[in-house]
């Protein structure tokens, strides 16, 4: 078992530089998720701690040792590919006990590492058909067998379950839950996908063309966002962005969103002066309708003109405008049966509302 630590990590092809001085901390049996849009350099990260990339500055530290020179080979660590890349002529036994094989492994070393590896991945029925008989969640497990048999210092996984579909990522992303809590390996992950980011992870470390943008937890990143670009990648559907003005009236403090009138609640934005331009961000889940309302103060509500209405089994989605000019998405609990143009009572969690400055779309805190 091993922490992770990467300095400075640069990454250039030619003049052009596509990841950029990156710091990450990763500790010992953490499992950290990579996540961003595509292009952002989250596999290419993942590649230079595999030693696939060479690294064109900074250091990468597995344990106390500096793994820059090191091949891939050497460094401990375990890949899961997207594409599973399994020997289509080998049965799943010997496609999992192959690198044992290749670090000359004795056959009942070989044989026992296998057997405890496929009973934990209930891969046991398995062990002697060739891949082209398996599903692809099986297939997926097979995978990771192969990894978890030679107990490496660091699991590293890129983009595990996107050839799956949606149901087998589902369950898939339980068994790599349960496979980390059963083997407690430094474990970093990268995805796309923000829902297997909030529902996997210890730490989220989300990045966009090539910097961070922010590391966290899946609640801090979710209610804390740094900037614009955060509090709308992360969460499905997305936080919803208003342009406003910050105003001091009365001794009170107020954002003005079009002709309503946004309260702020104690410790958000104190040194923000009368009349700055500000952007408010609202989570839909944040944005409560019809009795949901009942325990919110008086001035937290108000009401909204319904565009669309989506039912989503335990769940509603809807677009909502008030004042007839800034459109918002709701998420609510239950099925909300609410027709287009139909005015509805609704309420805002305003302790929980996020201003973000125009200029830099960074959180004012």
């Amino acid at each position: 078992m091993a922490n992770v630590e990467l300095k400075q990590v640069v990454k250039r092809y030619g003049s052009v530089e596509v990841v950029h001085g990156v710091d990450l901390e990763i500790r010992d049996n953490e499992f950290i998720v990579l996540v961003g849009p595509s292009g952002c350099g989250k596999s290419t990260v993942l590649r230079m701690v595999a030693g696939l990339e060479a690294i064109s500055g900074g250091e990468v530290l597995i344990g106390d040792r500096v793994v820059n020179q090191e091949s891939p080979k050497d460094r401990n660590v375990a890949m899961v590919f997207q594409n599973y890349a399994l020997y289509p002529h080998m049965s799943v036994r010997e496609n999992m006990g192959f690198s044992l094989k290749m670090r000359g492994s004795g056959k009942d070393e070989i044989a026992a590492k296998v057997n405890e590896t496929a009973r934990i991945l209930e891969l046991e029925p398995y062990l002697e058909r060739k891949p082209s008989e398996l599903s692809g969640g099986q297939r997926q497990r097979v995978a990771m067998g192969r990894a978890m048999v030679r107990k490496p210092d660091v699991f590293l996984f890129d983009e595990p379950l996107s050839n799956l579909d949606a149901q087998l990522r589902t369950q898939m992303r339980m068994e790599l839950r349960k496979m980390h809590m059963r083997l407690a390996t430094t474990t970093i992950y990268v995805t796309h996908d923000q829902i297997e980011a909030m529902t996997l992870a210890d730490r989220i470390v989300i990045l966009k063309d090539g910097y961070i943008q922010q590391v966290g937890s899946p609640i801090e990143v979710f209610e804390k966002p740094v900037n614009v670009f955060v509090a709308q990648f992360i969460g499905n559907p997305p936080m919803n962005i208003l342009k406003g003005t910050y105003r001091v009236a009365d001794g009170r403090r107020i954002v003005q969103v079009g002709k309503s009138a946004f309260p702020v609640t104690e410790g958000k934005a104190e040194s923000l002066k009368d009349g700055t331009p500000v952007l408010v961000g609202i989570r839909p889940d944040a944005i409560k309708m019809g009795d949901r309302t009942e325990k919110l103060p008086p001035e937290w509500l108000c009401s909204g003109e319904v565009v669309v209405s989506e039912i989503l089994g335990g769940q509603s989605h809807l677009e909502i405008v008030i004042d007839g000019e800034n459109e918002l998405i709701a998420e609510v609990e239950g099925r909300v049966l609410a027709h287009p143009g139909e005015t509805v009572p609704i309420g805002f969690e305003f302790d929980r509302m996020v201003l973000f400055d125009p200029e830099t779309t960074n959180a004012i805190v």
